[in-house]
């Protein structure tokens, strides 16, 4: 059976959105840790990726392999092939031995159809001299292959990866990730790059900044929410969802997107 495409645009509030997965009880960005979030009813999940030797998209966090794997060195040093081979699970409980890093594409086939997708380019895959295959051009090929235009959002700290996707047709909605949200700019690069939404720092985070954020109708997506504490101070500022490793503290996970 075919499953109706989530949209981005459709989502309810509060959206919570599952940091690496379900991070807190299962090794991030993995099949595991996937699975656990959509299991809980999460609607949208967050991951990282970057590119290989054979510049194939690798989904990661870290430029390197020593605290995710039983690797060592930089990833963009190994083939696809050769981080397929590595465990990526025995590193936070015996009980995930096996767990092997994913490929963007097996990401995108699990959750077809089940839930949203935040896709985070890190900083480190940006090349400045704009490859033909640089990653956010592959990103959003991919993306528009798997017919997931309108479920997945392209987020990154670095705000040159954005402007590359915006300045491509059709692509995916983009989200500027933000250290300080005090920083003046942070408005301004979000209008004029049309994101969809803004995700600051959470312990950074005013209530005059969302206010600020929404009035332009760009959506706020604060992160490192841990706690149920975190949680309430981030609603209590009237934010469209929240980022976080802990997505079963949050209450209402079963409820239905609207439609």
């Amino acid at each position: 059976m075919t499953l109706k495409p989530v949209k981005l645009t459709t989502f309810k509030r509060p959206l919570i959105i599952a940091h690496r997965g379900y991070r807190t009880k299962y090794p991030e960005n993995t099949l595991a840790s996937f699975s656990a979030a959509l299991d809980i009813g999460v609607k949208m999940i967050e991951l990282d990726v970057m590119l290989t030797r054979d510049r194939k998209m690798v989904v990661i966090h870290d430029a390197t392999l020593e605290r995710t794997t039983d690797g060592h060195g930089q990833v963009n040093s190994y083939t696809l092939k050769e981080l397929k081979e590595l465990d990526a699970g025995t590193w936070f409980h015996p009980r995930f031995v096996g767990e092997r890093l994913l490929e963007l594409e097996e990401v995108l086939d699990l959750v077809r159809g089940r839930t949203l997708l935040n896709i985070e380019i890190k900083s480190k895959a940006y090349e400045a001299h704009h490859p033909p295959d640089a990653i956010e051009k592959q990103v959003v090929e991919l993306v528009r292959q798997k017919n997931a235009l309108t479920s997945v959002l392209i987020s990154s700290f670095e705000w040159e990866v954005l402007e590359n996707i915006a300045s491509i047709e059709d692509a995916p909605a983009i989200a500027l990730i933000s250290k300080y949200p005090a920083e003046r700019d942070n408005v301004k690069l979000c209008i004029r790059l049309k994101a969809f939404s803004w995700h600051p720092n959470c312990r950074e985070l005013k209530y005059d900044q969302v206010k600020i954020m929404r009035k332009e109708g760009i959506r706020v997506f604060p992160y490192n929410v841990e706690s149920p504490g975190e949680y309430q101070r981030m609603i209590n500022m009237d934010v469209d969802g929240v980022i976080t490793s802990d997505p079963a503290m949050v209450p209402g996970l079963g409820s239905e997107m609207s439609s």
